[in-house]
């Protein structure tokens, strides 16, 4: 099974899998099912990514190793892990802006961040379940999105990791995969539930919801370079292309289109806190089954507030702090 997959700067193409295997191919200039150009061994790798700007590349396994694609087949030229950390590595991920950290999250629900520079890892930081997508901010080197198990994606600062910068919840099922746009001002998260959600950085609940009958579980989510378009890879082996707003059209407009859609906007904007106006904008048609699972969760994530609540009311002054939602997401913290 291929788990991972990325590009390098002159177009080459990386993967690795459960076969203990990274390849690397030339797609471009070399005819199709000819070998690879080069081979490297190790572990069973589950995610790999490339460098920016230099010819290395990272392979996660059961630790993070750090290859130089000019050496080929050779052993790893810089080995990171937490010392106490044996578990597997689920996904990893390179900053673009600042191109010495890597940010990686393994199956024992921690996120470890690495300083090449040290050749050590940074910090470790415990979320209540595990995460399986990293994506890093293209535009805010330091901010970084996590896409987790419990059915929520969490912003972090890497610079401050006792709390989360925002928490997008709407999801009723495992996230799986999550990614910035390259404004950094939007993401697109893939989940279980067989939906792909788009959000905005600075709120919390989707602005929008994709999803089709045939669609299944969604396992990868992408989005294109002009930030126009989403893709998401399915479980149902089909790759889907969607507009990154859904109303809007593309193709060269009419002086008199450009000016309606202007004046539409300007509408929508003005009266933008009506009830009527402010219930049409939010609400989106999901699946009854998607719908069933977003009453029951409600229902349940109430029911523990009032448990909370009623805790913290019938304890001792103080006793029992009122814990802020971005704080409870850390479980723990190791430096």
């Amino acid at each position: 099974m291929i788990k991972g997959m990325c590009w390098t700067r002159n177009k080459h193409l990386l993967t690795c899998g459960s076969d203990q295997k990274i390849q690397l191919f030339d797609p471009y200039t070399t005819p199709s099912r000819s070998p690879p150009k080069a081979t490297w061994h190790g572990g069973a790798f589950t995610s790999v990514a490339h460098h920016r700007n230099l010819p290395n590349f990272a392979a996660a396994s059961d630790k993070v190793s750090i290859y130089d694609i000019s050496r080929a087949s050779g052993a790893p030229v810089q080995t990171l892990n937490w010392p106490t950390a044996i578990d597997t590595i689920n996904t990893l991920a390179w900053n673009q802006v600042e191109t010495s950290i890597i940010a990686s999250a393994a199956t024992d629900r921690a996120i470890i961040l690495y300083d090449l520079r040290t050749n050590s890892p940074l910090h470790r930081t415990v979320l209540h379940l595990a995460s399986n997508c990293i994506a890093w901010n293209p535009m805010e080197a330091f901010n970084f999105a996590v896409a987790n198990e419990d059915h929520n994606i969490y912003a972090f600062d890497m610079r401050n990791m006792k709390r989360a910068l925002n928490i997008y919840k709407g999801h009723v099922a495992a996230v799986m995969s999550v990614e910035y746009s390259p404004t950094g001002e939007e993401l697109v998260s893939g989940s279980y539930d067989r939906s792909v959600r788009l959000w905005e950085r600075q709120k919390g609940h989707a602005r929008d919801i994709y999803h089709t009958k045939r669609m299944q579980r969604v396992f990868s989510v992408a989005w294109s370079a002009d930030n126009n378009y989403v893709l998401s890879g399915s479980d149902d082996g089909n790759v889907r292309l969607w507009r990154a707003k859904a109303s809007a059209r593309q193709g060269v407009k009419s002086a008199a289109l450009r000016q309606k859609l202007q004046y539409d906007d300007a509408l929508k904007e003005r009266y933008q806190h009506m009830p009527e106006i402010k219930r049409i904008a939010r609400h989106r048609h999901v699946p009854k089954q998607v719908k069933k699972a977003g009453e029951i969760k409600k229902d349940e994530l109430a029911s523990i507030k009032r448990k909370e609540e009623n805790e913290r009311r019938h304890s001792k002054k103080g006793q029992v702090r009122r814990q802020a939602e971005r704080e409870k997401a850390i479980l723990a913290r190791e430096q």
